[in-house]
């Protein structure tokens, strides 16, 4: 038996277009699983590198920095065929120091990294719950999930409420099938780090305190991801894991 096969399941991986979320959408897709990608401009590179893969691919253009209007989003993708996986990855970081941050740096990051986060599983849970589907949903939370952090005063108050949302959802939902999971990536090397990756001394000392010595990269969710969408990971739910080289044990 494939603990991890995916096979006839269908997944909708938000901010799929580059980084941890096409990571997230191929690793899905390698264990047979259709994608549906949502994100704010199309995502030609991902369709080509899932569609390789065998699996189908579809794609919504969908601002999250707006979170109305998700609950037409799903109802128009699930007229034909049932969303069973939800990753909610999308996620945007502002930086400036406590006492300069702006509103609009504050809602922005608000809107993308919980508000829609909220309402789009609002939605497909419905979707769930009206189908009988024991459904998967994934939250991509933050070691500042755990941690406080610098000039990123929005980043982090959205990221310790992932968490809180997981484990609210978590609890609403298991006696319905459903399981919520979070994972927590630690310094990754995507575009949200590029100004952490491009400055020496902050650069040096991540590393420093990395027990494996480098950045991750988006393949290190692989195995995380599968874990707990599939099938036979039932009994877990309400987790926030870590895929952080080490960085929370130091």
């Amino acid at each position: 038996m494939n603990l991890f096969d995916l096979s006839g399941k269908r997944a909708l991986v938000t901010g799929a277009r580059t980084g941890l979320g096409q990571g997230l959408a191929l690793a899905l897709a390698r264990a047979g699983a259709d994608i549906v990608a949502l994100g704010s401009r199309p995502m030609p590179e991902t369709q080509q590198k899932v569609e390789a893969l065998g699996r189908r691919f579809e794609e919504v253009v969908h601002d999250l920095a707006d979170p109305s209007g998700l609950d037409d989003v799903v109802t128009a993708l699930t007229a034909q065929r049932n969303i069973d996986i939800l990753v909610n990855n999308a996620g945007q970081i502002r930086r400036a120091d406590f006492t300069a941050f702006s509103e609009q740096d504050w809602d922005d990051v608000m809107n993308i990294n919980l508000k829609s986060t909220f309402l789009l599983s609002q939605a497909v849970v419905r979707h769930m719950l009206d189908k009988g589907i024991a459904g998967r949903i994934v939250n991509i939370a933050s070691l500042l999930s755990f941690q406080g952090g610098i000039r990123v005063a929005s980043y982090t108050s959205s990221k310790h409420a992932v968490a809180g949302l997981t484990k609210l959802m978590a609890n609403e939902l298991a006696a319905k099938g459903i399981t919520v999971n979070a994972i927590a990536p630690g310094y990754m090397e995507t575009d949200n780090t590029e100004a952490l990756r491009n400055d020496p001394d902050r650069s040096r000392s991540i590393l420093e305190r990395i027990p494996v010595g480098r950045w991750g990269n988006p393949s290190d969710l692989d195995t995380a991801v599968l874990f707990l969408t599939s099938p036979a990971s039932g009994y877990v739910t309400g987790q926030v894991l870590a895929v952080d080289g080490g960085w929370m044990a130091r």
